[in-house]
């Protein structure tokens, strides 16, 4: 898959030759989820949602990305470059902040599966960040259960909430 810069990436050139490089999507630390950054418009509200998912439990279970390498990236484009990649660097799932993130008054993620069904998505808002991303980082609970869980609205608000 083809996006524009990136770190570590070993240049080429993408269809229609432009020079490009092939950007992996980024490794998560250890029993952490991936908040990976696809609209740059607004860095106050990146702020904001970074502190509202940190305060919300006790550890910090994310691994934040803020690479304009993923700029408007698809949902599409970042399950093929899942695909693409070799099983021990599949991500299996991921959190996006989109445009409707940074801009909704609740700061809804949009939760992306890149493994069971790839490409179905949820939002849910940062609250529930903690909930679902131990059970998703543990194998206690999978995507499908999550999404199953949304309301009309596509949202999952949580368990406590549900």
């Amino acid at each position: 898959m083809w996006l524009a810069g990136g770190h570590g990436c070993r240049g080429t050139v993408g269809p229609g030759g432009e020079n490009r490089r092939h950007v992996p999507l980024p490794r998560p630390h250890d029993l952490t989820s991936l908040v990976l950054r696809t609209d740059f418009t607004d860095d106050t509200a990146w702020d904001r949602l970074k502190a509202a998912i940190d305060s919300a439990d006790d550890v910090s279970g994310a691994t934040y990305v803020s690479d304009p390498a993923y700029a408007g990236v698809s949902i599409q484009t970042l399950v093929d470059i899942d695909a693409a990649a070799n099983e021990r660097d599949r991500v299996c799932y991921l959190f996006l902040a989109d445009a409707t993130t940074m801009t909704d008054d609740e700061q809804r993620l949009l939760a992306v599966d890149l493994w069971g069904e790839p490409g179905r998505t949820f939002r849910m808002p940062p609250h529930a960040y903690a909930e679902v991303s131990a059970n998703l980082a543990t194998a206690n609970m999978s995507f499908e259960e999550f999404a199953d869980a949304a309301d009309q609205s596509g949202t999952y608000r949580g368990l406590a909430d549900g």
